[in-house]
């Protein structure tokens, strides 16, 4: 099997576990048991995204729970949702995007996944 073969094999092992990691945090954790042995690079990544836009999205979400204007709500929620729809979208389509703005910065803080 030639590098381009076993690429596109990669992906398809990956992909039910990829689109998993999108799946709040209960699709992370599961997804990373789904690939805890099988080490999946195409699955990696997207769980590193996925971990990524989870913790963002709690992190900002704590720190504007503290303000009551619903502008900043209603941007928060699309904001999300966007980068998330971009996510699950990729990882159903096979590729190995990055999440725009933040994508790169989580695979180099998730090194380990």
């Amino acid at each position: 099997m030639n590098e381009v073969e076993q690429g596109k094999s990669d992906i398809e092992q990956g992909k039910i576990t990829a689109i998993t990691s999108y799946i709040l945090i209960i699709g992370v954790l599961i997804a990373l048991s789904m690939n805890a042995e099988t080490k999946n690079k195409f699955a990696s990544f997207h769980i590193k995204q996925a971990v990524g836009l989870n913790l963002t999205f709690i992190s900002i979400g704590l720190l504007i729970s503290n303000f009551s204007n619903t502008q900043i709500y209603v941007s928060f929620w699309v904001f999300f949702t966007v980068l998330w729809v971009f996510g699950i979208l990729s990882a159903i389509k096979g590729e190995i995007k990055p999440i725009p703005l933040v994508g790169n910065l989580y695979q180099k803080l998730f090194k380990s996944f």
